[in-house]
């Protein structure tokens, strides 16, 4: 039996490129024969229902999965043949896990700043002056400046996201991912996270963007691409305000939707 020839690896400016991957986990498909690519200057937003393979597509793009079938590339570096120690390094991920590893009187710098070496928790290790400096800067930038010699576990939640942002920026990664980062938080919260998302997706230095999300409402300006999925699937992908339909919408989440937009934000209803 001749081998599938496997696609050439992606260019430079290509941080994700899966082919036709497909992850098959107790007999279940989770994904199924998904093709994808990001750019390095576009922001990608994700949605789909509960069960749609999206937690799965941000595990395969940190290398904490790999996949049954077909070939996956993330920073031009094939997964199953690279070493994830090093990859992980340059992507940067703000998910709901992490901050439950968090201890409560961790200081917000250091939450920030042990970043640097890939640990959750400051104990004996070491700071350069400029890794201290670099994570008040990126705290200042997300409004968490005034905080940052507070305990972590007196932040409202809106203010321990957008330091989970400055964590995530912290090692100046190539590709930052973003697991439902306005989950849980009121409607200042919610507005206050998205201006500063805006801020940074709008950034030309800023990494390239996924960001994961069950409601329109939540999507940042600045962001240029959507990915739809539905049971493993790919419904709708490419440029946003393209793939943002009632259409798209209704297969996706299966029941019929009316979605309007207003400037740059979108809302969608039941129809």
């Amino acid at each position: 039996m001749l081998e599938a020839a496997v696609p050439n690896p992606p260019d430079e400016d290509t941080v994700i490129a899966f082919d036709r991957v497909t992850v098959v986990r107790g007999g279940n498909h989770l994904i199924n024969s998904l093709s994808w690519q990001v750019e390095l200057d576009e922001r990608w937003v994700v949605l789909g229902p509960n069960g749609a393979g999206k937690t799965t597509l941000l595990n395969l793009a940190t290398g904490q999965l790999h996949p049954t079938r077909g070939t996956a590339y993330v920073l031009a570096e094939r997964l199953g043949r690279t070493d994830l120690n090093e990859l992980r390094t340059r992507v940067g991920l703000t998910t709901g896990r992490l901050a439950d590893r968090i201890p409560p009187d961790e200081k917000v710098l250091d939450v920030v700043v042990t970043a640097a070496w890939s640990v959750v928790g400051r104990w004996r290790e070491t700071y350069d002056p400029q890794d201290v400096a670099r994570a008040r800067e990126l705290l200042t930038q997300l409004g968490m400046g005034a905080l940052a010699d507070r305990e972590f576990g007196t932040l409202s939640e809106g203010e321990r996201k957008r330091t989970q942002i400055a964590r995530a920026l912290m090692t100046d990664p190539e590709l930052m991912l973003l697991d439902e980062p306005t989950a849980g938080l009121d409607l200042g919260g919610r507005e206050t996270l998205i201006q500063h998302l805006t801020e940074l997706a709008l950034d030309p230095d800023a990494p390239a963007m996924v960001m994961v999300t069950h409601h329109v409402e939540e999507i940042p300006p600045g962001f240029t691409h959507g990915l739809l999925l539905r049971e493993g699937t790919v419904v709708a992908s490419g440029l946003l305000g393209e793939v943002l339909t009632a259409e798209n919408l209704t297969k996706t989440f299966g029941l019929p939707l009316v979605v309007d937009r207003i400037g740059d934000r979108y809302t969608a209803r039941a129809g």
